[in-house]
């Protein structure tokens, strides 16, 4: 099975070693399309988030090349330096990966909501890049239906949970309650509304960050006030609780300008993002306490959450043989519509002389011959998908053999 995977995690790699090999939408595109052209790789799909970088690949038979080392070309770092916190897998281990991962069985926090759609739109941002091909086509698909019905059925966690409830149990242990407490969500994004919506659930009073560019068309939660983008520092000095939460390539807090912001003591951050919103050097300032993505980690699992995870990993196996099962016979999938159009033909061809015959309009010809044609691909495509049953592996694949070249002589 020519499927390869290369990942960098959160159980072996800290936040700033993830950020390294971070991708934002811009630098994927160029990413993706360096890998897709590379020989024998025929197609590329990148998962970038917070608590992982995985580089999926569908290839040809000569493939050779070392990922890792054109992953650090890309990155401009030394190979050695990183190697020992990267995964390579292979195969059916790198789909059993994917199905795993899609599910949430593999987030820190277990079955958390946001990697489900995160996995789709990596393949979608692939596809709409033609970088992907059928193999990974099909594997991501499948691997996000394996996870919808995982999602549907099966309850993994207390409740649909990710990093920022995460958060705010972790303040909510700590005597934190953020009931009327002045709140600030830098970004607008899927992290950032959920941010938004969840501190307004808790009574707070959340203004959130618009890019003038975008102030127009951003969607925040109702009840939530805006402001600019560049007007953030401004509203630090009256904040009890900053979070940000972007994609931004700099730093969206720096020390500098909390230095110059006034902030109050007691000042809680939150950073979301990686690479790093706020840059790290804040914590040294007094009065102030910052948490990252990586002071979030799941609970260890409880009886019930363990027997959720092997109620999941049944479902999970029954779409991996159905992907298993396609991988296998796709090359036979060409061969036996091949047979089918070819069989049609021959017929047609068989019968010309009988349909001259007949009293028949041209165009009632024409569409009898088209009834004919569809009646006979679908018959043989039925005894050739039938008899698949029925036989070893080798002498299915002897007889297609042997009807291809009869048909074709």
């Amino acid at each position: 099975m020519n499927i390869q995977m290369l990942g960098i995690d959160y159980e072996k790699a800290g936040i700033d070693e993830r950020a390294v090999f971070s991708f934002t939408r811009k630098n994927m595109q160029s990413a993706l399309t360096f890998f897709k052209a590379q020989k024998g790789i025929l197609g590329v799909v990148i998962l970038s988030t917070c608590n992982r970088m995985e580089l999926w690949v569908s290839v040809n038979e000569k493939y050779k090349d070392n990922l890792y080392e054109l992953l650090c070309q890309i990155k401009q770092v030394e190979p050695e330096q990183y190697c020992s916190l990267f995964r390579t897998r292979k195969g059916k281990e790198a789909v059993k990966h994917l199905f795993t991962v899609s599910a949430g069985l593999k987030s820190q926090i277990l079955g958390e909501d946001q990697i489900l759609s995160q996995v789709k739109d990596a393949l979608g941002f692939s596809r709409e890049n033609y970088c992907t091909d059928n193999v990974l086509e099909v594997l991501f698909r499948k691997a996000v239906t394996a996870a919808k019905r995982v999602k549907t059925q099966v309850v993994l966690s207390k409740a649909n949970q990710s990093v920022i409830h995460k958060a705010v149990e972790k303040l909510q242990q700590t005597g934190v309650n953020l009931k009327h407490k002045k709140c600030m969500v830098i970004g607008n994004g899927e992290m950032g509304r959920l941010t938004a919506e969840l501190f307004m659930e808790q009574g707070a009073d959340v203004t959130v960050t618009v890019r003038q560019y975008h102030s127009g068309i951003v969607n925040i939660p109702p009840q939530c006030k805006r402001i600019n983008y560049g007007e953030r520092q401004r509203l630090l000095k009256e904040c009890e609780v900053v979070v940000s939460a972007t994609s931004s390539p700099n730093y969206t807090l720096t020390k500098k300008m909390m230095e110059l912001s006034g902030y109050h003591n007691g000042l809680l951050l939150i950073d979301l993002a990686v690479p790093r919103d706020m840059e790290n050097s804040i914590r040294e300032l007094p009065g102030i306490t910052m948490y990252d993505v990586d002071d979030f980690p799941g609970d260890s699992l409880d009886e019930n959450q363990k027997k959720a995870v092997a109620q999941a990993k049944d479902i999970l196996r029954v779409y991996k043989k159905e992907f298993y099962d396609w991988y296998e016979g796709r090359d036979m999938i060409c061969a036996v519509d091949t047979i089918k159009k070819q069989a049609a033909a021959d017929t047609n061809l068989r019968l010309t002389k009988v349909m001259k015959k007949t009293d028949l309009r041209e165009a009632e010809k024409d569409k009898l011959a088209s009834h004919i044609q569809h009646a006979v691909e679908n018959t043989m495509g039925k005894l050739l998908f039938e008899l698949k049953g029925q036989v070893s592996e080798e002498t299915y694949l002897e007889c297609i053999q042997a009807m291809e070249k009869i048909l074709q002589e």
